[in-house]
């Protein structure tokens, strides 16, 4: 038979022991070792168990833990440690047979309650270690969202990034302690919040009207900073569209320019990965910056020419050649990159364009030409200007 895990993580509350389950209490009461953070040890009594702080930064804790193989450890975490907790890390270093969980209530469960809010159509955020963009994204008018920051100092800093944003009118309730004797809530707009406030906290925000993100790729150009290279809003569409991006897939965005069509990938699921690579440093530099603006600070952008810069990255999913086509980029990739992986590429010369065709010609796929025209003054009345055509190949390798 296989031993009971030694080690027990505890989700443990601001209310601490008169809200732990029996198994929980009974987990306390019979281990030798509890570790956990100041915070959360000063909630419990007095026991016999060895007490050790868990350290700053965190990772420093995770040796810690590990010594204490073998003897019946509990280790505490807030609430449900496994939504947005320290659960995972902890799981993620020892074997599936040494430990088993007694999750608590959430913070954002006990948040949902204290508004009012069906938690299944409010967006929880774990932004304690995380920067505030991470927000923009789901910034849009009506929504509810529940936000755990680090600190008292974040709630300011959640204020002016809203005001900033555009949408200064936001309604914020700062809940402080939930669920212990020090509960607090403050009611302010995101334009007037006042005040101090202290760990262990999360925010409720009713986001108010303002310049909200499309939820399709296909965003206006103007959303990122650029200088004129950029995939255009609507062959960025059309090449969103011919990417297919599918939840936890990764793309290499190959002449990334301002770095949009990575960036509409990865906001199109958010397991999803994605490496630019600019050969020019100030637009590696600008692909780095949008994406930190718009939510998606974890792009991954390399600064380099294709293929050379390849080497080492992580096999893709998807490619996309937005600058930089040749046939020895393509015969690289298809030799470089597992069979199946999805190839888009879009060409505006004549001699990219005789490379897809040449390509599609030997490996199949499919070819499309895109012709676009706006309405633009022709006198006094108006015409049609045409935009250069664009060549679209897609396939796979």
């Amino acid at each position: 038979m296989a031993e009971d895990p030694w080690l027990t993580i505890i989700g443990l509350g601001e209310d601490g022991p008169e809200g732990l389950s029996s198994a929980s209490r009974a987990a306390l009461e019979t281990a030798e070792v509890v570790i956990g953070p100041p915070r959360h040890l000063a909630l419990l009594p007095g026991t016999n168990a060895e007490r050790i702080d868990w350290p700053v930064p965190f990772a420093d804790g995770l040796d810690l833990l590990e010594k204490c193989r073998g003897r019946p450890t509990v280790a505490l975490a807030s609430g449900d440690p496994f939504w947005f907790g320290a659960g995972r890390v902890i799981a993620a270093r020892l074997e599936r047979s040494e430990w088993h969980a007694l999750p608590g209530v959430s913070t954002f469960a006990r948040a949902a309650a204290r508004m009012g809010w069906g938690l299944e159509r409010t967006t929880c955020l774990g932004l304690h270690a995380a920067p505030l963009g991470r927000l923009r994204p789901h910034l849009a008018t009506g929504a509810r969202l529940i936000v755990l920051l680090r600190d008292g100092a974040a709630v300011g800093e959640l204020a002016r990034y809203l005001r900033e944003q555009g949408f200064g009118g936001t309604r914020m309730a700062v809940l402080e302690a939930l669920g212990g004797p020090r509960e607090r809530r403050t009611n302010a707009r995101a334009d007037a919040l006042e005040g101090t406030f202290h760990h262990p906290l999360c925010v409720a925000l009713e986001v108010s009207s303002g310049p909200g993100l499309a939820c399709v790729p296909g965003r206006e150009d103007d959303v990122f900073d650029n200088d004129g290279q950029i995939t255009k809003r609507p062959i960025r569409a059309l090449t969103l569209s011919a990417l297919a991006p599918r939840p936890g897939e990764r793309l290499w965005d190959i002449g990334g320019g301002s770095g949009s069509v990575a960036i509409e990938w990865l906001l199109a699921h958010a397991a999803n990965d994605a490496v630019s690579l600019e050969a020019r440093p100030d637009r590696a530099e600008r692909i780095g910056r949008n994406a930190a603006a718009l939510g998606a600070d974890r792009l991954q952008v390399v600064q380099g020419r294709a293929p050379e810069a390849l080497a080492g990255l992580p096999r893709p999913d998807a490619v996309f050649v937005g600058g930089g086509l040749s046939r020895t980029l393509l015969d690289d990739l298809a030799e470089r990159l597992a069979p199946g992986t999805r190839l888009v590429a879009n060409a505006v010369t004549l001699e990219s364009e005789a490379l897809l065709t040449a390509w599609h010609g030997a490996r199949g796929g499919e070819l499309m030409r895109v012709e676009l025209s706006r309405a633009a003054p022709l006198g006094p009345r108006r015409g049609w200007q045409a935009a250069y055509p664009v060549v679209q190949y897609r396939g796979t390798l």
